[in-house]
């Protein structure tokens, strides 16, 4: 087997808080060091130094862009920072977790890993999706001895499997509507491809009309997957966050929320919440470090 490195040379870059912050639920700790996950049908080990970070994937790959995408190593951070409102509690959010970044996911992947994630701890969401790709992904080598690897199903796989054949892999209520949603992908019902150049009111529109997707996992998806900025994802741990800080003394709803945000957080206001999101897991009583998985129940709103 052969072996393809790439050295990616990136300042303001932190590495394991972007991959540990709950966007993507496929990182895990290496045994060599780094981070070893799966983009696409690529295994691929990530491994940072001062100033860069080393990829390494098997079979030859002569064209990295694939990775420099999905990584969005191109973002110019401190402007993106920059636009943060200055104030006590978003410059305590981007010192906390200064060098966090956005992922740039599949669409379809990142939209079927937060229709599972619904109630479950980000721990679990990794073992469900795991077993769904060890049941209906494709197998694919790797650089580990002893580990396996598999690609993360697509819609017409999953539109093929039955409920009982997806309740197998521990996903519960959620099987119906990850079903439901694989077969309106692989029929034709939504293009997800064509989303990414909607207006985001109608791209999150089309989302919701998906079975099990609320605002708040439409959103997630238009921010990990097709980069909408201004998508603002609100579970119940960012609405606690945002009522102590900014409205501690007033009962809030959610479409109080949305509204805030987006005038409030400027045009990277996804990023900001990102930034406040796992500045909160940072704080959870018992935390060992700051790249350890999150134990938080993240419910749907």
């Amino acid at each position: 087997m052969g072996v393809s490195c790439q050295t990616f040379f990136v300042s303001n870059y932190e590495l394991g808080a972007t991959l540990s912050s709950g966007q993507a639920f496929r990182w895990r700790p290496s045994d060599s060091g780094g981070w070893r996950g799966v983009v696409g049908r690529r295994w691929v080990r990530l491994t940072q130094t001062s100033g860069a970070i080393l990829a390494e994937t098997p079979l030859p790959c002569s064209d990295w862009d694939w990775l420099v995408d999905y990584l969005q190593l191109r973002i110019d951070l401190d402007l993106v920072l920059a636009t943060f409102p200055d104030e006590p509690p978003m410059r305590a959010a981007t010192d906390a977790c200064r060098g966090l970044r956005l992922l740039r996911q599949d669409p379809w992947e990142c939209l079927a890993s937060f229709i599972l994630s619904s109630t479950k701890q980000i721990v679990q969401i990794q073992q469900i999706v795991d077993v769904l790709c060890n049941c209906f992904g494709s197998r694919i080598p790797t650089l580990e001895k002893d580990r396996e690897a598999f690609s993360f199903p697509d819609a017409g796989r999953l539109a093929q499997a039955d409920e009982t054949e997806l309740r197998a892999c521990k996903m519960g209520f959620r099987a119906p509507y990850l079903l439901g949603t694989a077969r309106a992908v692989a029929n034709g019902d939504i293009d997800l491809a064509k989303l990414g150049y909607l207006p985001i009111e109608e791209a999150r529109a089309q989302l919701m009309e998906l079975p099990g997707v609320g605002r708040k996992i439409a959103d997630c998806v238009l921010l990990f997957a097709y980069g909408f900025q201004k998508a603002f994802p609100v579970d119940v741990w960012i609405l606690r966050a945002l009522k102590s800080l900014y409205f501690p003394r007033r009962k809030l709803k959610i479409v109080r929320v949305h509204a805030f945000a987006t005038s409030h957080f400027g045009p990277y206001g996804g990023y900001a919440q990102q930034y406040l999101f796992h500045h909160m897991r940072l704080a959870l009583p018992g935390r060992r470090s700051k790249h350890q998985a999150s134990q938080r129940v993240a419910p749907t709103i």
